[in-house]
């Protein structure tokens, strides 16, 4: 809770979907329930199954609860059925029939001595068995609609029940009758009863039952039991996804956890409704990602939804920004880092400012495309204009007032708004990218008519058209350095054209699928490039090559941001994740410097221990470098030596086991080439007349080195028999054959 950090994730072996679950109140025991109707009680901190048993229901189970104990759990199934299981001794209890369809909610009394059970099933009326007498005591008929949620108060009388019917009841369990029905005008999800202690923050002012809804209005209420009026509830934000599905009061922590319907868990202060934190649960597509900050401390991620993230990478911690009322498409950040703008499917601009503390608000906000608005960019100097493209075919051109940089929002903190200075229709189709070059004067778009377009600032006059791509281009970008300009596309190509002349310089093939961003990187020598098969490839400008594919994400990727000291690069993508990376080139040439320079020094001290005929030495350290060429050379050397049989029996004897281990293995490559195969005989040799055969069948890897080793040899040992026959037949020949004397010469140095 403190770190926002996954403590544990646990997935079933069988991949089957986990229907229900429960944990135990000392939260030892963690129980699901899958749709193979099967129940695993985990050990949860170990991470491990403990037991896996057959749920015996017809149907998979809905729901299920633990007792006060944390030795009885019961389920709910949708065969209409209610049982209790024994996770101590492991056997079941209790079988519970009669609730017609499906029992979706099941919760034990929270006095163990009383052995109620409490269910609720499709016909919206609440049953109470009894364990002990093994029978329904009670049918509660009071709501019209599904029950979502029991809660009982500290003493065990009273009983409080929500609906979907929009009202609550609260019930005494003493008569098992209902005291009081309160309205609440909207669907409850889930309700609890207050401890009963004064809260002023909460309006609980006066003694009495007080209660606590969440519904589909997306707020949290205090209700009065006595008078069935609301005494506090928070204030309303717009936008969709808000509706709270859970809620849940951590009294030992004094914090109340709410969810809502876009997954973002929401932690408040029990006391005052405060929100303490927030936790983004799932991001569904991230469609752009922004580092954020004056130090980039920050990221804001815009997501498959109408709501931004803000999340600290230090602690995790979780800001969410609502405002805009449709899907949230594109990002940029001001060059200082801590205003942002952003714009979205309901066809407006948003601008969000960061304060010191690290909170964002909205500041400013505008309207005036027609349709989606798919693309925007910041001026890159000066906080002084922000430029949109839209599915509408126009960009517009929006100066920032000066009310906005001064003051910072509008009267009473409401967003002051922006009006665009000039429009522009700039392509036949959608335009899916704008930049802005490093000056301000020039702008650049790309379309989804395969062409990029220069324009000049702020008039946007059409300077110049980029053609060349084969489809449509999703991202342009300007380098930090040259005059040049990279478009990504969807025929898989990323082109450099000239600023000057139109002209196309590079083009850079290699991603099988459409490149849905780009950003240059290392000062403007390399480009970042971003796919639709979830690859991101580095490409060094110089020689158009790619020197490194990062292959780290499952889906299209695309967001694309690259850190101010150009040492970090953060990548959304359609599969949900967010990922950092880091520039390790300096760390990496480094370390291979310094390996460098270790393996000379090393060779350094081998040729010293060679010169010395320090042979033991010498086989060690070429061993430990793990070098099969540089063990030979000493075996070579040794072999050279006038008393060679003698030194390299005693240099391979001294060695240690797991050094012969290495040699062997060494001699398996050695005996493949028969220019090599005499020290490597030389060495198994030695091996074989001076290990013991039980010994050298124990070395790691023998079996695998006898393998390597016998079809080499025998070829050796027949390429040497058929030398040696060769060599015998012709000393044979030698031996026999007859010289014919030389005739007798008058004049001996005449005749020769």
């Amino acid at each position: 809770m403190a770190s926002g950090a996954v403590l544990r994730s646990l997935e079933q072996e069988d991949q089957e979907d986990i229907t229900a679950f429960d944990l135990s109140p000392d939260d030892k025991v963690l129980v699901t329930a899958s749709r193979a109707l099967l129940l695993a009680q985990w050990a949860w901190q170990e991470g491990s199954v403990t037991r896996l048993w057959k749920a015996i229901h017809t149907a998979p189970v809905a729901t299920m609860a633990f007792d006060p104990t944390s030795t009885l759990l019961a389920t709910g199934g949708c065969d209409g059925a209610v049982r209790v299981w024994d996770v101590v001794r492991y056997y079941g209890t209790h079988h519970f029939r009669g609730s017609p369809g499906v029992v979706h909610l099941v919760a034990f009394h929270p006095d163990p001595a009383r052995l109620l059970l409490f269910s609720s099933a499709a016909d919206t009326s609440v049953r109470v068995w009894s364990l002990q007498e093994r029978s329904c005591l009670a049918v509660l008929t009071a709501h019209y609609s599904a029950v979502t949620s029991l809660t009982f108060s500290a003493d065990g009388h009273t009983m409080l029940s929500s609906g979907r019917d929009k009202i609550c009841v609260v019930w005494d369990l003493r008569s098992l009758q209902a005291t009081r029905t309160v309205p609440v005008f909207e669907s409850v999800e889930a309700a609890m009863l207050l401890p009963e202690e004064p809260a002023p923050e909460l309006g609980v002012k006066s003694a009495g039952l007080h209660f606590l809804t969440a519904g589909d209005q997306g707020t949290l209420r205090v209700w009065e039991v006595a008078s069935g009026r609301c005494v506090h509830a928070q204030q309303w934000l717009p936008g969709p996804g808000r509706e709270l599905t859970h809620c849940t009061l951590a009294r030992a922590a004094g914090l109340l956890l709410s969810v809502t319907a876009d997954h973002n868990l929401l932690l408040y202060d029990a006391r005052s409704l405060r929100l303490r934190k927030q936790f983004a649960g799932y991001s569904e597509e991230v469609l752009d990602v922004r580092f954020l900050g004056p130090e980039d401390s920050h990221i804001v991620v815009a997501s498959n939804s109408p709501c931004l993230k803000v999340f600290d990478l230090q602690t995790s911690a979780c800001q969410i920004l609502h405002g805009h009322t449709d899907i949230v498409l594109a990002l940029d950040v001001f060059r200082k880092g801590r205003l942002f703008a952003s714009c979205a499917k309901d066809q407006s601009i948003r601008l969000w400012r960061m304060n010191k503390v690290g909170e964002v608000a909205c500041v400013a906000q505008g309207s005036g495309h027609t349709h989606s608005v798919g693309t925007i960019c910041c001026s890159r100097l000066k906080e002084t204009f922000l430029v949109t493209g839209s599915q509408d075919c126009t960009v517009k051109f929006w100066p920032l007032p000066e009310a906005l940089l001064s003051k910072g929002t509008g009267p009473e903190g409401a967003p002051v708004l922006l009006q665009a200075q000039a429009t522009q229709r700039c392509h036949d189709k959608d335009i899916n990218s704008v930049a802005v070059a490093p000056n301000d004067k020039l702008l650049a778009t790309g379309s989804q008519d395969r062409t990029a377009k220069l324009w000049a600032l702020p008039q946007c006059q059409l300077l110049g058209v980029f053609s060349g791509h084969r489809r449509g281009l999703w991202c342009v970008q300007f380098s930090p350095m040259d005059q040049v300009l990279a478009t990504a596309s969807a025929d898989g190509t990323v082109k450099l054209w000239a600023l000057q002349d139109f002209s196309c310089l590079k083009t850079f093939e290699g991603h099988d699928a459409s490149v849905l961003k780009v950003a240059f990187v290392s000062r403007g020598t390399q480009l970042l490039s971003s796919g639709s098969d979830g690859l991101l490839k580095l490409w060094t400008i110089k020689n158009n090559e790619c020197v490194r594919t990062l292959d780290a994400h499952e889906d299209k990727v695309w967001g694309l941001h690259c850190s101010r000291l150009d040492d970090r690069a953060l990548t959304g993508a359609s599969d949900s994740c967010v990922i950092l990376w880091k520039d390790v080139t300096e760390a990496e040439q480094a370390e291979e410097q310094a390996k460098k320079e270790e393996q000379v020094v090393k060779q350094q001290e081998l040729d010293n221990l060679l010169h010395e005929k320090r042979y033991l030495r010498a086989l060690g350290l070429a061993i430990s470098l793990d070098r099969p060429h540089t063990v030979l050379t000493v075996i070579q050397a040794i072999r050279r030596d006038p008393e060679s049989c003698e030194k390299l029996e005693t240099t391979v004897l001294r060695l240690r086991r797991d050094q012969k281990e290495a040699l062997l293995r060494f001699c398996v490559t050695w005996n493949t080439n028969s220019r090599h195969c005499h020290e490597a005989q030389a060495v198994l040799g030695v091996l074989l007349r001076h290990e013991v055969p039980d010994e050298l069948l124990a070395y790691d890897g023998v079996r695998a080195s006898l393998e390597g080793l016998l079809p080499y040899t025998e070829r050796h040992f027949q390429r040497l028999s058929r030398m040696l026959q060769a060599a015998t037949f012709l000393d044979f020949l030698w031996h026999n054959m007859k010289l014919p004397t030389l005739p007798a010469a008058t004049t001996a140095p005449a005749a020769l």
